[in-house]
């Protein structure tokens, strides 16, 4: 092991004596421990509030670690339970529950939007979009239409009619422009299809069959949950907790889903396979096929330095991680951030959840990828079939990473 992670190892273990014998031993056993130290010396250094993540292959969850507090003076520690707004991880949601209708014959990526949504127009005309242009974010439509609206309060059946006033960038199918009020237009389609509300079908598709306990869609369903998490936004230099916001719940297919790193956990272990029952080969075979190509990502930070290409599939990002492909998305609304990622090649996933905004997650992510691929070898060596949980670890003292 380099010195630096030597070092790191050292300070970690340090700043976390105050844990259980019992947690210090699970972590020296964990075949993940350097990113577990590296995941409790991030949250310190940045102060997060409260963060969880879990580590997966398609048969059960590998390793799971927690930081800080759900509430702020409630000292409510986070765990694998604590329910997170996942934010633009809906879409994961949305457009695999599409792909089943797909794959059953209820719905066509060939139909237009206009077949459920007759009164969208843009730019005063019909245009020629499909279903598989809103889930694939190629509309062509300016990017990020009308969020402002999002933001201001506007139902979504208000934000589309504002649609007309717009005037495409590129053909549909033939650019990436990402959407939120657009995207959600599958949300139409998908109850005129089946007669049910879409957190009815989520729940009875989705949730229920994949046993995501604590999964829901919308406010109301975050708010009833006793164990959520509260969201921070920065203020004058530090983590102010804040009312959650019902804006972009108003989009429900785009972010409007509720989750916690464990439901997160068995979405990610049905996305490797685990469970075809529910989630056929052939469905994540299709939400995950790219569509097209996504050049801005080669630019994110943290990611630039290991990404070489990168597609949007439908609801899904792909990834050219080194050798590797990642499956992977993210999510960000006002004071909570997410990020899930797999590789279906090496039968791995991970899923971060955090109620602070900023880029931790981020380099969480890249940190977790970077060293599982550098370290691979040694991981496969090691018996995953027990799985490690961390812990959770409420301290304020400072760690380096």
């Amino acid at each position: 092991m380099p010195a630096e992670k030597s070092a790191l190892r050292d300070v970690a273990l340090a700043c976390f004596a105050v844990l259980a014998s019992t947690t210090a031993m699970a972590q020296q056993s964990a075949p993940f421990k350097d990113f577990e130290q590296f995941f409790q010396a991030a949250a310190v250094e940045d102060k997060i509030p409260g963060a969880a993540y879990a580590i997966v292959n398609h048969s059960g969850i590998l390793q799971t670690g927690s930081y800080g507090y759900a509430l702020s003076g409630q000292r409510q520690p986070v765990d694998e339970n604590t329910v997170f707004r996942v934010a633009s991880v809906s879409k994961t949601f949305a457009s695999t529950l599409a792909a089943l209708l797909v794959a059953e014959g209820k719905l066509s990526w060939s139909e237009p939007v206009t077949r459920y949504a007759p009164s969208f127009r843009i730019n005063g005309q019909t245009q020629n979009i499909h279903l598989e242009h809103v889930l694939g974010q190629s509309t062509g439509l300016p990017a990020y239409a009308y969020d402002n609206f999002i933001e201001e309060g506007f139902d979504l059946p208000d934000i589309l009619k504002k649609f007309s006033d717009l005037k495409p960038i590129c053909r549909p199918g033939q650019c990436y422009t990402y959407q939120n009020s657009a995207f959600s237009l599958i949300q139409p389609a998908l109850e005129n299809a089946t007669r049910h509300r879409y957190d009815e079908l989520m729940e009875s598709r989705i949730f229920q069959p994949l046993m995501m306990e604590h999964a829901s869609v919308g406010y109301d369903n975050f708010l009833a949950e006793e164990q959520h998490a509260q969201p921070h936004v920065r203020r004058r230099g530090r983590w102010t907790g804040v009312e959650v916001q019902p804006n972009y719940y108003r989009v429900a297919p785009a972010a409007g889903i509720n989750a916690s790193v464990d439901d997160l956990a068995k979405w990610l272990m049905a996305h490797l396979g685990a469970r075809p029952d529910v989630l056929p080969q052939t469905v994540l075979d299709d939400v995950t096929r790219p569509r097209v190509r996504t050049k801005r990502d080669l630019k994110r930070k943290h990611w630039r330095d290991h990404i070489s290409d990168a597609h949007y599939a439908l609801g899904w990002r792909v990834y050219q991680f080194g050798d590797a492909e990642l499956i992977y998305h993210g999510g960000w609304v006002a004071g909570f951030r997410t990020d899930i990622a797999y590789s279906k090649e090496h039968d791995i996933g991970i899923a971060i959840v955090m109620n602070a905004e900023g880029g931790t997650v981020t380099e969480l992510s890249t940190f977790f990828w970077e060293d599982f691929f550098k370290n691979q070898q040694q991981v496969t060596q090691i018996d995953l079939t027990q799985p490690t949980r961390s812990g959770s670890t409420n301290t304020s003292t400072k760690a380096a990473r």
